[in-house]
């Protein structure tokens, strides 16, 4: 390694422990203002375009889950990381959109997924789960938020909270399902919302989904921009990238998407899956 790559690293770790810590501290002031335990909150680090590298230094600082949502590059990175770390047990999360077709995959690597937001895909994910399960390659089931569409646009993503039928039917097939384990809902403000109105529909959908369950379903909610807004609502899962990564690295034209405010996620490109940040 040269002079110069050593002085990158470093500097690219000194980086991520600041942010870390500052990232840390906000969830921190943000649970503690509303009386809660922030023990009880996730901060998962969104490491989609940053390289398996930022993985390793933020493992190296006591992260254990990491959120991706485009399934190539997650799996390259998984592969990476697991070739450095291969004894460290990492949580990988599926952030982003899931295509039917990439069940399978998904199913090779994720711990979570959370967006799934239709029976055909729950179905594929139940099953591929289940044969890496039965394959070995798969030690327990995959957990699986649905994703709720608060404001009825389920062209971005997610079930329409209008449709409570809907909801609970997806929720009862994910609680029954063999190879998955239904864990809660996940929500993104809708394009040029409050958030806090937002997530206080979604806390308010969790409630009343949470009367058909005896266990606590969580809620993965809240992202670089708007995490004490989802924190306050009950966020047990907070997703952030920009505040703690920075801003994406150019990679090339196909991959990259606009960085926009956390809180107003674009629609995801075609050629790609789209995600939370």
């Amino acid at each position: 390694m040269s002079t110069v790559q050593r002085g990158r690293d470093t500097d690219r770790a000194a980086q991520l422990t600041a942010a870390l810590g500052a990232a840390r501290a906000r969830l921190a002031r943000a649970a503690e203002s509303v009386g809660r335990n922030v023990n009880e909150i996730e901060l998962l680090p969104i490491t989609k375009y940053f390289p398996a590298s930022d993985v390793i230094i933020l493992n190296q600082l006591g992260c254990l889950a990491f959120g991706e949502s485009r399934e190539q590059e997650a799996a390259a990175k998984v592969d990476s990381v697991r070739a450095e770390l291969p004894d460290v047990p990492i949580r990988w999360h599926m952030v982003g959109r899931i295509q039917r077709k990439k069940a399978r995959a998904v199913a090779g690597w994720a711990h979570t997924a959370h967006s799934v937001d239709s029976i055909r895909l729950l179905t594929a994910l139940d099953r591929a789960a289940g044969d890496a399960l039965a394959a070995g390659t798969r030690a327990q089931p995959l957990r699986a938020y649905i994703q709720i569409s608060l404001d009825g646009d389920t062209e971005r993503g997610g079930v329409d909270v209008n449709a409570p039928d809907l909801v609970d039917e997806i929720c009862g097939s994910a609680n029954t399902a063999e190879a998955l384990e239904f864990v809660g809902l996940m929500g993104i403000p809708p394009l040029e919302s409050d958030p806090d109105d937002a997530f206080a529909r979604l806390a308010a959908e969790r409630d009343r989904v949470q009367r058909d369950y005896q266990h606590r379903l969580e809620l993965s909610a809240g992202m670089s921009g708007d995490l004490e807004s989802a924190v306050k609502h009950g966020s047990t899962c907070v997703r952030v990238g920009t505040a703690l990564m920075g801003q994406r690295p150019l990679t090339s034209p196909e991959v990259v998407t606009p960085v926009t405010s956390s809180s107003q996620t674009p629609p995801p490109p075609s050629s790609a899956e789209g995600s939370p940040r």
